[in-house]
């Protein structure tokens, strides 16, 4: 499944535009080919997209849903990823607003929005809630399959979170494809799985099948291509990231390419970026 391309989207993006917290919302209008008809930030409505972000697209930008309507979106993205996945008590009358004007919702975040009882009796006819972090059924444990395939699996990996793995394998499968190769991009988060539809949440999977998640999507479609970009999660050094190993594990990556935030030097206060030119 991915965001549609038929359908009209508005990116739920409150206070998202100007940080680092918006980095789902603005790699959908990056690389997004769905028509993106608003976004709602209330800190920045009424501003230029392109000179607030240097990204080049035209795209409105509102202060609320409420706003939003009169671009008639179909879809309702939540475009922000907070630190826990968890939605922000002012994001809730959005979400209902939304519901009730026949917008369906995609949500990237931890917090599951199907089930809810209030927003279900919200929903009609042809209107959907797609949780993108949810669990594959029948994982498995990894057991090192990948190794066996033929092609090229390149592993995006990082110093720190958020610094453009996904990014940089987007790139780097287009740039492939350009000089003909059979290359593929799974996706390993909400917005990657957004935007191209193949892959697995890592993160909403149990550790124990962290890595056997990986190898399935990897062995599903490594016999087909040249080369698989598989999109990196986490940081190498982040205290609190566990996604970096399960996806070397399921992978068995032939190369690794590590993404950096140029000038950063640590990953939080006393957890210090090694230099690259050290060794060992």
């Amino acid at each position: 499944m991915r965001l549609a391309l038929n359908q009209k989207v508005a990116i739920l993006l409150h206070g998202g535009i100007q940080s680092r917290l918006g980095k789902t919302g603005l790699s959908l209008l990056r690389y997004s080919e769905a028509p993106l008809v608003a976004v709602i930030d209330i800190e920045c409505a009424g501003k230029n997209l392109t000179e607030l972000t240097g990204i080049q697209r035209d795209v409105p930008i509102v202060a609320s849903v409420a706003d939003a309507l009169q671009f008639q979106p179909q879809v309702l993205v939540i475009g922000i990823a907070p630190k826990g996945g968890m939605i922000p008590d002012d994001y809730w009358h959005e979400l209902k607003d939304a519901l009730k004007a026949g917008m369906s919702i995609v949500n990237g975040l931890h917090t599951p929005l199907a089930n809810i009882p209030e927003l279900k009796t919200l929903l009609k006819p042809g209107q959907v809630i797609w949780d993108v972090r949810k669990e594959p059924s029948n994982l498995g444990i990894a057991q090192a399959l990948a190794r066996t395939l033929p092609c090229r699996r390149v592993l995006t990996v990082g110093t720190d979170m958020s610094v453009g793995k996904m990014s940089t394998s987007l790139e780097l499968h287009w740039a492939c494809r350009l000089r003909g190769w059979r290359s593929k991009f799974l996706a390993t988060g909400q917005t990657g799985l957004m935007l191209e539809g193949d892959g697995v949440p890592l993160d909403a999977v149990r550790v124990d099948y962290a890595a056997g998640a990986v190898e399935g999507v990897v062995m599903r479609y490594g016999k087909n291509y040249d080369i698989l970009h598989i999109e990196g999660q986490g940081s190498l050094l982040h205290p609190g990231s566990t996604a970096t190993l399960p996806l070397i594990r399921g992978s068995q990556p032939t190369q690794m390419i590590l993404v950096h935030r140029a000038g950063q030097t640590e990953v939080i206060e006393g957890v210090p970026i090694p230099p690259f030119n050290r060794s060992h």
